[in-house]
């Protein structure tokens, strides 16, 4: 796989905003930064970025925006190699083909069921569902926390925060891919994780809930700690769905990770309950993993 961060822009706030985290992902993973524009249809809501008298008519306002956004980029990330390219095809497909090409995609959003622009609601939805790599859901600065605020002798970024469910063996990639992105952000990781409402009333609050038959989280964590040293650690229990418990956790973070199991449905792939609230009302950027 290509270490290409790609992101979707629309001309919406929140894929500009997307362009903008996504290049600061490019420059923590040394890695180019791809923008494309999917589907034949404008820009939503087009409007220069750069100051520019809005283009006449005849003009082609994807290639425009894409272009100033791509220059706009180039000059507050010195350095870093920017590219853009148009997808043809619908948009779910083109973004969820571009995003096997890539290491990560980024994608913007108001949170999914609010449908806004060719990459917000459905076409999000659908992109996440298909997708065989990470992709990263952005809001638009207002809509989201700060991502910095830590000691700045520390990490000029807080924690990376992850969500794991622990009725099945958390799966490595989504491991590897925050301990590796608390690494990169030289940040801590909170993991945070559910327990079920009958085991805390029958008194089992204090004990660690089996990955596996006899396979405690300490079990699984020990060789990502040993992988990577140079990350703090912290765990936390929660009682019942952890959906709200890292809604809560993302105001404090600068990244919440969660993973998407590929299992089959009646109607298709889709995201989990716990997923869809966090990229619903997320404070912070959400990447979501897919795994088996």
């Amino acid at each position: 796989m290509s270490r290409t961060v790609t992101v979707g822009l629309d001309g919406s706030p929140e894929s500009v905003a997307a362009a903008h985290w996504a290049a600061g992902e490019a420059e923590l993973l040394a890695a180019p930064l791809r923008l494309v524009h999917a589907g034949d249809q404008p820009p939503h809501e087009y409007m220069p970025f750069a100051g520019e008298a809005v283009p006449p008519p005849d003009v082609d306002l994807s290639a425009h925006m894409l272009r100033e956004v791509r220059v706009c980029l180039t000059h507050r990330h010195p350095g870093l190699l920017v590219t853009a390219d148009r997808l043809t095809g619908r948009p779910a497909t083109a973004l969820a083909e571009a995003g096997r090409e890539a290491e990560i995609l980024v994608l913007g959003s108001r949170g999914l069921g609010r449908a806004a622009g060719h990459l917000l609601g459905s076409v999000a939805s659908a992109v996440l569902a298909r997708a065989e790599g990470p992709v990263v859901l952005v809001r638009a600065a207002g809509r989201q926390q700060r991502t910095d605020g830590r000691d700045p002798g520390r990490s000029p970024h807080r924690d990376v925060v992850l969500g794991l469910d622990l009725r099945d063996r958390p799966a490595d990639v989504v491991l590897a891919f925050a301990f590796d992105a608390a690494a990169r952000r030289r940040a801590g990781l909170r993991i945070v994780h559910g327990r079920s409402p009958a085991a805390a009333q029958n008194g089992h609050i204090g004990e660690e809930p089996a990955a596996e038959p006899g396979e405690s989280l300490t079990d699984v964590l020990r060789p990502w700690r040993e992988k990577f040293p140079q990350v703090e650690v912290a765990e936390e229990t929660v009682v019942g769905t952890a959906g709200a418990h890292l809604v809560d956790a993302s105001r404090e973070a600068s990244l919440v990770v969660v993973g998407r199991g590929r299992r089959p449905a009646p109607l298709g792939p889709h995201v989990g309950q716990v997923t869809y609230q966090v990229l619903r009302e997320a404070a912070a950027p959400v990447a979501v993993v897919p795994h088996d």
